[in-house]
């Protein structure tokens, strides 16, 4: 019989079931109360009702990915066509190239989206602005959920496996671009790459916000990770995947458990935006409730990570700092960064960041030694957080031009 850590999912699966009918009910109801809210007869009841479906509406967890919905880029003074093409294709992970109607060059990129229990839809508003200046590509991981049990297992040598795959199919002379967890797969597969003289080693290195060294400064986050055992995320995060799923009987770690923990971490800010939602729709401020609505849309679409992934994440960059040490293997193969020699490298950090602190992507730098002084580029945005490292404003107005230069000029 199954422990009740592993009949979580299971508890949840259920939950989710018996609210169904309230939700699919609220939503039906909407758009007749919202065109009664609209009508030429002022009605605060009505408002309040319809404030509070929508409320109720957006506060549900989904696990689809989005759409990007980036359908056009402006490039000089004319929008261009921009498509989803499947590059290359394996259980766990798409390579999504945003192809555009234009003959020019441009510098091919590779953004790799953390698999932290979201999609890489995360990246939309990084994509989007590099996709001006840039033949862009991301990692399109699947949800763990999705993936039967049959097409095995999923690890951090096979995260790292497909950055190096993923290259070798967009070709020689691209960029390499990571952004929060995978700085690490990123960095040592740079390393690989270089240290095998593979045509399709990166040209440059981006890491932004990674966990590259978590013992300088740790956060929060690396606390926890590193205040417990390894066996007790184990018995206690880890669920299996209920039968009605393709990937039935596979064991994750649940998106909902990853949301949970990081609303946690702000839980009276999010409770504040709900609240400041029911009163804009209330008050008819409708285009800063469609920013809440969009905003909570993406972020309560969960992914379920692999369990291998995920615990091995938890070890081996969290507890035993293993790529810092000079100790993370890789099919048997110590990782050495010295390797690289021709591959710049920028990093890039959040004055604000309290998800991975000060230091800790700087870290690279010490350990791509080999790489002479002027291959080098080391950036802290003030006032950023974690996220405003590669979405918002201070992203495109101040982070994305060190970015383009570095990428432009190697």
């Amino acid at each position: 019989m199954l422990s009740d850590t592993r009949m979580m999912y299971q508890a949840y699966q259920a939950q989710t079931d018996l609210v169904w009918p309230l939700r699919f009910l609220a939503d039906a109801a909407l758009p007749i109360l919202n065109e009664a809210r609209d009508g030429p007869a002022d009605n605060p009841a009505m408002r309040k009702l319809a404030a509070a479906c929508e409320v109720f509406s957006v506060a549900k967890l989904t696990h689809r990915r989005p759409e990007f919905g980036i359908s056009t880029v402006r490039i000089g003074d004319r929008d261009v066509p921009v498509t989803e093409e499947v590059a290359h294709r394996t259980p766990f992970a798409t390579l999504l190239h945003f192809r555009k109607d234009t003959l020019a060059p441009q510098p091919r990129v590779l953004l790799v989206a953390p698999m932290s229990g979201h999609f890489a839809t995360l990246l939309r508003d990084t994509a989007r602005t590099m996709l001006a200046e840039h033949d862009v590509y991301v990692t399109d991981w699947h949800n763990a959920r999705d993936v039967p049990v049959s097409a095995g297992g999923f690890g951090l040598e096979e995260n790292i496996a497909h950055v190096i795959d993923f290259l070798g199919v967009i070709g020689p002379g691209a960029s390499l671009m990571a952004v929060c967890q995978p700085c690490v797969a990123a960095l040592a597969a740079a390393a690989l790459m270089a240290e095998d003289d593979h045509p399709a080693t990166p040209t440059s290195l981006i890491l932004m916000a990674g966990p590259i060294d978590c013992r300088v400064a740790p956060t929060e986050v690396n606390k926890l990770a590193s205040d417990r055992s390894i066996e007790w995320f184990e018995r206690n995060l880890i669920g299996i995947v209920p039968l009605r799923h393709a990937g039935a009987l596979r064991r994750v770690y649940p998106g909902f458990l990853q949301l949970a923990a990081f609303m946690n971490m702000n839980l009276e800010r999010h409770v504040n935006a709900f609240r400041g939602l029911y009163e804009d729709l209330i008050n008819g401020e409708m285009e800063r409730a469609g920013a809440t609505r969009s905003f909570y849309q993406e972020y309560f679409a969960v992914s379920d990570l692999p369990s291998e992934f995920y615990l091995e994440t938890v070890r081996v960059i969290f507890q035993e700092y293993a790529l810092a040490r000079g100790q993370l293997r890789w099919r048997g193969r110590r990782v050495n960064p010295a390797a690289i020699r021709r591959t710049a490298l920028l990093t890039v950090e959040g004055e604000r960041d309290d998800i991975c602190s000060l230091g800790q992507t700087l870290a690279a730098h010490d350990l791509c030694r080999s790489l002479k002084q002027f291959m080098r580029t080391h950036y802290v945005q003030a006032g950023a957080g974690h996220y405003g490292v590669f979405s918002g404003r201070r992203w495109s107005n101040h982070i994305y031009p060190i970015v383009r230069d570095v990428i432009h000029n190697v």
